[in-house]
């Protein structure tokens, strides 16, 4: 009887099935990416590792946790809209194992089967959310539905260059959908942070609001977008210099948005950690401007991690904590295994960052920043497996 309850608990709300099995992944992919890029593993499932890795970082990891993040929000958002539930959302996980397994097997599927087994994933995701946003007439959460249009383009996009269908480098194509990815972020960060921070100072009976100012929002996003397609015509173009500096200012500027009169949000660790995503895409940025202005002799590629090791991996983890505590009827507060969580992220990141400075240490820390960052996922995953896989403890459904 209690498997069955737990089966029935996993396909209850649209975060449960994706972030029982999401961490596990990332644990044995980064794990596994670690070891090939170390060379102490011969890499036995396609030729082209660097597009494997990236594509499986973004279109991968990060699908999974968006889908888990908008399933469950949108519900929040409109009231009018059902949650996403049941045997769909186990199929709609089904279908994103599917082209996980996939796309590991590329080089003896084909890219076209490995194509249709992905890109149905996000198109999928974006009907589901379609009717609720567009029929809005405030359009709100309209950017978030846009975002996620232009980021299945770009994932057809790659395939058809893969393809070679159209005549585009597919390295460029993965780093603009970055740059797309950290928007997404950065507009989900909003949203989470306004409700987390405001729900903190209503506990505490601190008579302020928090706001997370969307014109701030908009210039770091705009200072990212030209970023990012800058970067796609003109690799080389010294103007990506300024612009990541740019960027990097644009994203320190939201961190205003903590500073209260009558509180210090950043004093809780799970707020400090939702400050220090913006503080790692800064990070990367500018350390990114910077190296475009000594004609990148410093390595890009390293620095880009704090976008991707960094705050996209925070981004990940926060929101599954956050998500997987309020949603499973607890209260949300700072613990041991989140603090831990957070240092280890951080600390892949700057092992990650220090390759460029030490590279006889390359492979050392190559590894090292591979084995940091699996574990986090790993101590998330043994610390809320129970609650993900149960009844929420307050009795309401979901």
């Amino acid at each position: 009887m209690g498997d069955v309850n737990r089966w029935q608990a996993v396909q209850a709300y649209g975060f449960r099935p994706f972030f029982v099995v999401l961490p596990a992944y990332i644990a044995v992919s980064i794990i596994l990416w670690g070891l090939v890029l170390s060379g102490r593993l011969p890499l036995f499932f396609t030729e082209q590792v660097l597009a494997w890795h990236i594509y499986e970082m973004l279109y991968g990891i990060a699908s999974a946790a968006i889908a888990g993040f908008i399933l469950t929000a949108i519900p929040e958002f409109y009231s009018e809209a059902k949650p996403f539930a049941g045997k769909p959302l186990l199929g709609l996980a089904a279908l994103w194992l599917l082209g996980r397994l996939a796309f590991w097997s590329i080089d003896a599927l084909g890219v076209g089967a490995v194509a249709l087994t992905n890109l149905p994933f996000l198109l999928w995701v974006i009907l589901l959310v379609a009717g609720p946003v567009f029929s809005d007439p405030s359009r709100k959460h309209l950017s978030l539905a846009l975002v996620f249009i232009a980021l299945w383009l770009v994932q057809a996009w790659f395939f058809a260059a893969r393809a070679g269908l159209v005549a585009a480098d597919e390295l460029q194509v993965l780093k603009f959908a970055l740059g797309l990815f950290v928007v997404l972020i950065l507009l989900a960060l909003r949203r989470i942070s306004t409700g987390v921070t405001n729900t903190w100072l209503e506990r505490r009976a601190v008579d302020e609001v928090f706001l997370a100012r969307p014109p701030a929002y908009n210039i770091a996003i705009i200072c990212i977008v030209l970023f990012s397609a800058v970067e796609f015509v003109s690799p080389a173009n010294p103007v990506l210099g300024w612009l990541g500096l740019a960027a990097a200012a644009g994203l320190l500027n939201l961190l205003n948005d903590f500073f209260l009169q009558e509180a210090r949000p950043l004093c809780e660790p799970y707020l400090a950690a939702l400050a220090l995503i913006p503080v790692l895409m800064a990070a990367g940025y500018g350390l990114m401007g910077v190296d475009y202005l000594h004609d990148g002799i410093f390595g890009l590629n390293h620095f880009r991690h704090f976008l991707t090791t960094g705050a996209f991996g925070l981004a990940v983890f926060m929101v599954m904590s956050i998500v997987g505590t309020v949603h499973t009827g607890r209260v949300l507060k700072t613990s041991r295994r989140m603090v831990l969580g957070i240092t280890l992220i951080i600390s892949a990141t700057l092992a990650r960052g220090l390759i460029p400075f030490f590279p006889q240490l390359s492979q050392t820390l190559y590894t090292v920043s591979a084995l940091l960052w699996a574990l986090p996922f790993i101590i998330y995953l043994t610390g809320f497996f129970t609650a993900l896989t149960s009844p929420r403890v307050d009795g309401l459904p979901g």
